[in-house]
């Protein structure tokens, strides 16, 4: 399975408490009828419930820090773009109102997370802390994507085949190995078309994008305001690219490369996550104490290969009754380099297994699956899978992904088969994929504020520069954060939140190439 290119940031909350006390010791279908002009809709707005399972679980949203409430609606939108008059889907969205004076306010600020599958319902109030600043002039406004949570979510497998389908060898060694992985891939996606079959020709970020014009107008907007995090990056894109007049202010943070085919972005993010990797390793034994899992950055690195191996040929315990194998423990430590906070959780993880113990490489792995403590699964992985393979046009053999592997392996020694063998997941796909990249080319768009991190392993940042070429002259504005992990606005950074909060609450954009320490 590829590696989401998406912070995951409401699961990150509660797993961090589950890994500290390690340390220490539903899915909705297309609706019918016909649509009528949907731009004319009033949103139903009322106490928001505990999120579904397919948004990841959970408690009912707290109030705000200023006791104001979370609000939900459902939205309906077309099924298919190309019949409008057709049938229709209902989309959750999430509201938190404008806290300062009203005659200040601006209008609705949209926030796509990342993913593609991440659920925006459950994200935004999670961290709607975070954001407070914005909401002075802003609606907070999110959304569950179309295939995502509760709009009209994509199904694949239930909660023990994927179990299953997360223990499987996803670096295969030999022929053997290979037809396992490709039989159990094929699986996985003839029970996404068994289940899903109307929804996944139309979960196109391009159909996303025309969604979040209708709900532009629905919330009354003569421009999308929007914060676009990780694949929301792709979105706010895209969007631009067909609406570029509607463009209001509009910020990406942790930019996808739009140049890129799903095998460059692969690459890269081998690349990226490497890099983090090595970052983290340097980290760690540059502190004055001794690193407990490396004497250097080399010895770090060379333990944790050493590991894989032997998991790859005997896995250790994990979370009753699953092992922690070789991919699990891949994913678990890509998952911990997401962000610099969980560096700690890696250190003790990598201890542990060491040990024979895999409780926390598991966890951190879980939580990049979207797996719950109590063994249920949102739907991320299924909705990343179907977004992606609808979105992208090429198709690749196991000839393809050999013939790959020595490139793969110079971008990562650790993570290069991982990545490299991921790009078969969209093989046996039941539609075709729309192009080899999205197209983001936006002239006429009002500026868009590109903010790309240094450290970033997920969307590295030589994207930012990438994404504000591609918007054109005059609409990408890049912003460098020289720090670690996926994003830069949720570093904390003066500097970054500066910049973002100027123009978004101002209309003030830095000087292009600005860069922040």
């Amino acid at each position: 399975m590829p590696i989401p290119c998406r912070p995951r940031a409401a699961a990150v909350t509660a797993t961090a408490v589950l890994l500290s006390s390690l340390v220490a010791g539903c899915a909705q279908d297309a609706g019918s009828g016909g649509s009528g002009d949907l731009t004319e809709q009033k949103l139903s707005w009322k106490d928001c419930p505990a999120p579904s399972q397919s948004e990841g679980g959970g408690s009912a949203p707290s109030p705000l820090p200023d006791g104001d409430p979370w609000s939900c609606a459902t939205m309906k939108a077309p099924l298919d773009w190309d019949d409008p008059e057709g049938d229709t889907i209902d989309l959750a969205l999430v509201r938190a109102r404008a806290s300062g004076d009203k005659s200040r306010r601006i209008g609705s600020l949209i926030f796509n997370f990342g993913g593609p599958g991440g659920s925006g319902v459950s994200t935004l109030p999670a961290f709607g802390d975070e954001y407070a600043t914005l909401r002075t002039r802003y609606d907070l406004v999110s959304f569950d994507p179309r295939g995502v949570g509760r709009s009209a979510g994509v199904r694949c497998e239930n909660d023990q085949q994927l179990d299953a389908f997360f223990q499987q060898d996803a670096t295969p060694d030999d022929a053997a190995e290979r037809t396992a992985l490709l039989d159990s891939t094929r699986k996985f996606n003839a029970a996404c078309e068994k289940h899903s079959k109307k929804m996944l020709p139309r979960v196109r970020t391009t159909d996303a994008a025309r969604d979040m014009d209708l709900m532009r107008q629905v919330l009354g907007d003569d421009r999308l305001h929007y914060f676009g995090i990780s694949y929301g990056t792709e979105l706010g894109g895209v969007y631009a690219h067909l609406f570029p007049k509607k463009v209001g202010r509009a910020v990406f943070d942790a930019v996808v490369d739009p140049t890129q085919t799903s095998e460059q972005g692969s690459l890269g993010q081998a690349r990226g996550f490497q890099r983090a990797l090595d970052n983290f390793a340097k980290d760690c034994t540059s502190k004055l104490e001794d690193c407990p899992v490396g004497d250097t950055a080399q010895d770090v690195e060379a333990r944790i290969a050493a590991l894989l191996k032997r998991l790859d040929a005997k896995p250790v315990p994990g979370i009753f009754p699953r092992s922690l194998t070789q991919s699990a423990a891949t994913n678990g430590i890509a998952q911990a380099l997401y962000s610099q906070d969980f560096w700690e959780y890696l250190t003790e993880g990598l201890e542990q297994a060491y040990d024979g113990d895999g409780r926390i490489l598991m966890l951190l792995s879980d939580l990049m699956n979207g797996r719950s403590e109590n063994g249920e699964y949102s739907n991320s992985v299924a909705a990343n899978v179907s977004i992606n393979c609808a979105d992208d046009k090429p198709r690749y053999t196991t000839a393809d992904v050999e013939r790959k592997l020595p490139q793969f392996r110079a971008a990562s020694a650790l993570f290069g088969d991982f990545m490299a063998w991921s790009m078969v997941g969209c093989t046996d796909w039941a539609v075709p994929g729309a192009a080899d990249h999205p197209e983001v080319s936006a002239p006429g768009s009002a500026p868009i504020l590109v903010v790309g991190n240094t450290g970033d392993p997920a969307t590295p940042y030589e994207g930012a520069r990438k994404m504000a070429d591609a918007l054109g002259r005059g609409v990408g504005i890049e912003l460098t954060y020289k720090g670690q992990g996926h994003g830069a606005y949720g570093s904390k950074s003066p500097c970054v939140q500066r910049a973002v909060d100027g123009y978004l609450l101002n209309g003030t954009t830095p000087a292009d190439g600005t860069v922040c320490s």
